[in-house]
Order: C-alpha cells, then structure tokens, then sequence
C-alpha cells in the first residue's frame, strides 16, 4: 500500500485492465451497451498501481452532461473493497470537481458494493424492480390506432430527442448509446402520427428469453395507449417467433410503467437493485 498510486487510465493499459476484470471476482460492472473497456480514452477512468502491478480500477464517465455512472469498480484480494474504492474515489472526486461537478450515480447488485457507497456517503432514494411476462396464448388485437414500424437508424435522432423529454436527466440515453442500442436489438419499434415519432421500444434476446431494454412514450401523449400499442405489437411479435419470456425493470417509484406491465401480465420477480447518487460539486478538494 505504501508504494500505491492512483493514475488514469488510458488505451495503452487496455492489456492489464481485461487482465485484471477476467481474474478478479469483486467487480461492478454497469448495465451498459458498451462493455468497461470501451471507455478507455474517456474522462474519469482511473487506475491503482503498485508498481507496475495493477490492483484496482474505477470508471464513471460522463456521458451524458451533469451525469455520471460508476461503469466499472473493480480490485484485486490484496485489497479490501474499501480501501482500493477510497484511494480510487479521492481522486474521482477532486478531478469531477475540478471539471465542474457532476451527479455520480451507481446501480447496486451486490452487498459488499452497497457498503462501499454507504460508506462514502452515497445515498439511494428509489431502486430497479424487475418484471417478467411468461408464455400465453395471445390474441392480435389493434394497436389503439397507433402505427408502428421498425425503427431504422434515420430515426436515432428523433428517438433521442423524444427519449429527453420522456425520462429524468439520469436515464437519458445519447446519440452513441441510442445507435449501439439499436445495433444489439433484437425487436425495435416506433409509435408515430402525424407528429412524428411518439413512443419506442429496443428488446434484447437471447436463447428463448428476451428483454425490454427501453420503452418511451412523449410526454404529450402519456396516457394514450401509445405504450400498451408498443407492448401488444411486441408480445405478438415475440409469441409469433416462439420465445417464451420477456423481462422488463422500471424505477419503484414509475408507478404508471409498474400499472402498464402489470396490466399486460407481467408479474414483479421481487427482484430489486437500489440506486446510489452522490453529487461532487464544482470546486477543488483540499
């Protein structure tokens, strides 16, 4: 620990940190459409060395202005979760301050990881509950006069600006995001009228399961049946291709998302991932 430093990382330690994340099992990685590595070269990725020897790693860029996610806290048995988090997160802190302050944000699925935030003062005030709906006959029905079609990459644009307006500044999605998104779908789909673009969905897939990654509707037209239309066209779609599941999570708070899905048979896992916030604010750390 004495010869301990903290430093960036950058594209050059690419090597040691894939090392690092393969061998270690005390690691969190962020639900994310790019896996930890691909932020090597973006602000706030940092290093623990001691000599040449990496133990530990935090990233939590930035990605969308005034929100950062923790993306990847990972350290090697030689060290305690804490002690690696707390030389790691001193300098996230002072650097974030001194690039003028951010939300850092973290999804918790493991204990030993929520203990680290706590310590640290980060606070959790909602959490991700988890949903899923199982195979059921099902009856094409009409889609409530909304059309929809597959969404295309001419739409990344519109999807994006609707996708603002949708969500709290936290779970907005950014161009990059949106277009990586729609490049691992398996079904995605917009809602539209004569306004445009109304409502969203991107479903992953694998095996006989699938998920729904994001479901958006415009603020104006919340209410409209504009997600239930979504929702139908995509189960009769899924039923159609045989998969026999699809998982979905929402904030606990979202109480209109948790009485759609419920409406539509998706039923609470008891699953739940409590999310942690802590606000550097802009100014130098002493």
């Amino acid at each position: 620990m004495i010869n301990a430093q903290v430093r960036p990382a950058g594209l050059k330690d690419h090597q040691q940190l894939s090392s690092l994340i393969f061998f270690e099992t005390r690691s969190h990685r962020h639900l994310d459409w790019r896996s930890p590595l691909e932020w090597l070269g973006d602000d706030f990725f940092w290093m623990l060395e001691e000599g040449s020897h990496t133990t530990a790693a935090l990233a939590c860029p930035e990605e969308t202005k005034g929100i950062a996610w923790v993306r990847l806290f990972v350290h090697s048995s030689e060290w305690s979760a804490e002690n690696a988090w707390t030389l790691l997160w001193n300098m996230a802190k002072q650097e974030i301050a001194q690039a003028g302050g951010t939300r850092v944000a973290a999804i918790v699925q493991h204990a030993w990881f929520q203990n680290v935030l706590e310590l640290s003062g980060f606070e959790s005030r909602q959490s991700i509950v988890m949903l899923e709906w199982q195979y059921q006959p099902w009856a094409p029905r009409e889609t409530d006069g909304v059309r929809i079609r597959k969404m295309t990459e001419a739409d990344i644009p519109s999807v994006v600006t609707l996708d603002g307006a949708s969500f709290d500044p936290l779970w907005h999605n950014s161009y990059e995001t949106m277009r990586r998104a729609l490049s691992q779908s398996l079904f995605a789909t917009v809602a539209e009228d004569e306004r445009g673009i109304i409502g969203y969905q991107l479903t992953t897939g694998s095996g006989a399961r699938t998920h729904l990654a994001r479901l958006a509707v415009h603020p104006a037209t919340q209410g409209s049946g504009v997600g239930r239309a979504l929702l139908r066209q995509l189960i009769g779609t899924l039923v159609h291709n045989g998969y026999q599941k699809l998982s979905v999570n929402t904030q606990s708070d979202n109480s209109a998302s948790l009485r759609l899905y419920q409406k539509l048979g998706f039923i609470r896992t008891g699953e739940a991932y409590p999310v942690y916030f802590f606000d550097v604010p802009a100014y130098s750390y002493r």
